[in-house]
């Protein structure tokens, strides 16, 4: 049993991601006709976004704004993590952005939940570089069944969402296992 000490010394920060979202012209992007920026988000984060809007009686674009920063906070943490080592698994113009999903747990907390495909993405990437360098790579798999959301067998998310007036913001840390 590794004593509370230990096992943070083992756990290092990868990468660390931060993003800024103005408000106003969120908003008009989301109003814009079609699904334009709604279909960067799963039909997870709309319905929760929905829900908080109609409960804090302001709005959904509020809320996705916030996850909206989220999800660029993710991705430049990720992006940190693997640094100058080989090529990203993704291009500005091919991210999944519906499949990297900030979700609310039960009490109101925000996670980095990642498609399969996309955690398998990251952890490939992160294993093809020195960010891992003496971790063990080879499980079968990119994330544990019994991991918290957000969580990887060998890497795991902490993310924090505000707003308040013109802006939402969020950061995106994303630590690797020891």
């Amino acid at each position: 049993m590794a004593v509370r000490g230990e096992r943070e010394s083992a756990d290092r920060i990868a990468g660390l991601g931060h993003d800024v979202v103005a408000l106003d012209a969120f908003a008009e992007q989301l109003a814009e006709p079609g699904e334009g920026m709604r279909r960067l988000f799963s039909t997870r984060e709309l319905r929760q976004s929905a829900l908080r809007g109609r409960l804090k009686a302001d709005g959904d674009a509020v809320h996705l704004a916030a996850r909206w920063a989220g999800k660029e906070a993710v991705i430049k943490a990720w992006c940190e993590a693997l640094g100058e080592t080989g090529p990203l698994p993704y291009t500005v113009d091919n991210v999944p952005w519906a499949r990297i999903e900030i979700l609310d747990d039960a009490r109101g907390v925000p996670h980095v939940v990642l498609a399969d495909d996309v955690a398998q993405a990251l952890s490939g990437a992160l294993c093809g570089s020195d960010v891992l360098r003496g971790v063990h790579c080879d499980m079968p798999g990119a994330t544990d069944a019994d991991a918290k959301p957000g969580e990887g067998s060998r890497w795991r998310w902490h993310i924090s969402l505000s707003h308040d007036g013109p802006v939402a913001s969020a950061v995106a840390i994303l630590v690797v296992r020891g």
